[in-house]
């Protein structure tokens, strides 16, 4: 079921690529991997993917020392600075920094372990008070304060956009997210490429590849519903 899964994202990856005249190798595929056992990550694994998504750095430290070293582990979720600690040394991203505070925790934890960590700017597009993430008006000055910091380096934005039964209700989410992502990479800012843009997910990420998305965060699409027991 997995396997048969996978293909129809895969499959709908190109189409929403071919569509917005884009190339596959454009759009990285994240399978978020949260609340889900080893044994099934395996699987997926087996079918060439790398590249993990996880809510709660809790998972990552867990699942880290079980899977193979090629494994890419994305830092998705609401990441408190205590909670660093696990995640410094395996993940490959963070991609949901909303604070500076977050940022220079990252970047002294990065900095004692001789590394520099890629960090995505979270960005509360549609404005929900239930959502992390700054407010759009705010991300270019929040990143002119993090560019200085040591052992962090921005490498784009990232959104969450709303729930919706429709996904042509987001496309003006992402097409906002696409346009200050090219806005702010036309600053040229110190330690910025602004070169990814993290968004769409299982129920919308073929608007948000046709809108700019490079990388999409899917979860239920490839390992089904989700159990939090």
């Amino acid at each position: 079921m997995l396997k048969e899964n996978l293909q129809d994202v895969e499959e709908r990856v190109a189409c929403a690529c071919a569509r917005a005249g884009r190339s596959r190798d454009e759009v990285l595929l994240i399978a978020v991997s949260k609340t889900k056992p080893v044994e099934m990550i395996e699987e997926i694994y087996r079918e060439g993917v790398r590249d993990f998504g996880e809510n709660h750095p809790q998972e990552i430290r867990d699942k880290f020392p079980r899977l193979p070293d090629d494994v890419q582990w994305h830092m998705i979720g609401h990441l408190q600075t205590n909670k660093i600690k696990y995640i410094i040394e395996r993940a490959c991203m963070v991609h949901s920094v909303d604070s500076f505070r977050l940022a220079e925790e990252i970047s002294k934890a990065a900095v004692r372990r001789n590394r520099i960590m890629p960090i995505l700017i979270e960005v509360n597009m549609a404005g929900e008070a239930s959502k992390y993430g700054i407010a759009p008006e705010d991300t270019e000055s929040l990143i002119r304060q993090i560019a200085p910091l040591p052992g962090v380096h921005v490498e784009g934005l990232m959104t969450i956009a709303p729930y919706t039964d429709n996904p042509e209700d987001n496309r003006s989410v992402f097409r906002k997210m696409k346009k200050l992502n090219v806005d702010i990479r036309a600053k040229n800012i110190d330690n910025t490429d602004m070169s990814h843009l993290s968004m769409g997910m299982t129920g919308d990420y073929e608007v948000a590849i046709e809108e700019g998305a490079t990388m999409i965060r899917v979860g239920t699409g490839i390992f089904g519903a989700r159990s939090y027991t």
